[in-house]
């Protein structure tokens, strides 16, 4: 049962395409040079292209370019308007301005300790002169000795009481530096994000989209611009993946614009992609002009074939005489396999079950 099954599935296969009653079209199994090629579809597209980004949010106050234009890498496109940016550059210089008059010789608070210090190491010579003099009386027993004690522990706690507000001057020094570099850390934050505002080219290129007007609100992120390299163009190939193990780099291929589908442009394979791109779901290739491109508006649509691969004096037969299934039609109607090699735009090599000059036929629409 299973093989009656198999049989009039072969059967019917095989009337429909090849269907009695139909005109047909008769050639010859010949031998030629053939030359495999893969389809692929694309767009032009721009080397080193990126997107220029708003980093802060804001009004755009001005723009400084135009679609087209040429730009060097450092000029100002665009300046966003934003006012807290501002607001908190102007609180964290006068905030630096206070540290830095605070960590500063003549900062008040320092001020007032040295005029202890002095103070303290006047006491310190009084009270050594009152020491000594009661050393000499008491040599003399003409003090009790509990007087000279008293007399030499007061030089001891002058002498502390300078160490104490030395060590105080030098914590509020060093306080004072601390606080001065805290706040130039922030003034550079405050500045930095202030220079966000200021949107600048990073590399020379051509503003090839203008995605913003002049007043338009932006928030971080977004794009206000696309800019790439006008001197390298290329064709972003997208290939099927049963073609992709066909792909080489180097390999030659012809362009044709959807612009203009009656010109040729030579290329050839330059980049092969490493990963798989989900939203064509394809892997794609770029191919780079080997001779001048006279039309450059990127994203521009495509198509191309890609030589992968030649042969010299092999059996062909004509695409349109190839069935479904790697089926061919005989002269006297009969169907039979055949067993396929490389495809070109027109022929396909046929490795096994055809002689040359065999005839065969297709049935016309």
């Amino acid at each position: 049962m299973k093989n009656i099954s198999i049989f009039l599935s072969s059967l019917i296969v095989v009337s429909l395409l090849f269907s009695c009653g139909k005109k047909t079209e008769t050639t010859t199994v010949q031998r030629k040079d053939i030359t495999e090629m893969v389809f692929a579809t694309g767009a032009l597209k721009t080397e080193n292209e990126y997107v220029l980004a708003a980093q802060t949010d804001g009004y755009l106050k001005n723009l400084n370019f135009e679609e087209g234009d040429l730009i060097q890498a450092g000029k100002v496109l665009a300046v966003i308007d934003n006012q807290q940016s501002m607001v908190n550059v102007n609180q964290t210089a006068k905030l630096l301005a206070i540290a830095k008059t605070n960590a500063s010789e003549n900062a008040p608070l320092q001020q007032q300790v040295k005029v202890n210090i002095g103070l303290a190491k006047e006491k310190l010579k009084q009270d050594e002169l009152q020491a000594e003099r009661y050393r000499k009386l008491l040599e003399t027993n003409s003090i009790a000795k509990v007087e000279y004690e008293n007399a030499a522990l007061a030089v001891l706690n002058s002498k502390a009481s300078i160490k104490a507000l030395e060590e105080q001057l030098e914590s509020l020094q060093i306080s004072a530096k601390q606080q001065v570099i805290l706040q130039e850390q922030q003034n550079e934050v405050s500045n930095a994000v202030a220079d966000n505002n200021q949107i600048v080219a990073y590399i020379n290129g051509k503003v090839y989209k203008k995605k913003k007007q002049l007043g338009d609100y932006v928030r971080k992120g977004d794009v206000i611009a696309v800019i790439g390299n006008p001197n390298k163009i290329y064709a972003s190939l997208s290939i099927d993946e049963s073609n992709m193990s066909k792909i080489k780099l180097g390999q030659p291929l012809v362009i044709q614009l959807n612009t203009n589908n009656k010109k040729n442009y030579k290329a050839q394979i330059g980049e092969i992609l490493p990963s798989f791109d989900e939203a064509t779901q394809s892997f794609i290739v770029k191919a780079y002009f080997t001779e001048p491109l006279d039309f450059t508006i990127i994203g521009t649509q495509l198509q191309a074939n890609v030589t992968t691969g030649e042969k010299k004096n092999v059996l062909v037969i004509p695409r349109s005489y190839l069935g479904y299934g790697n089926k061919v039609m005989l002269k006297d109607k009969s169907v039979v396999d055949v067993q396929t090699g490389i495809v070109s735009t027109d022929w396909v090599e046929i490795l096994k079950g055809l002689n040359e000059n065999e005839s065969i036929l297709k049935e016309l629409l």
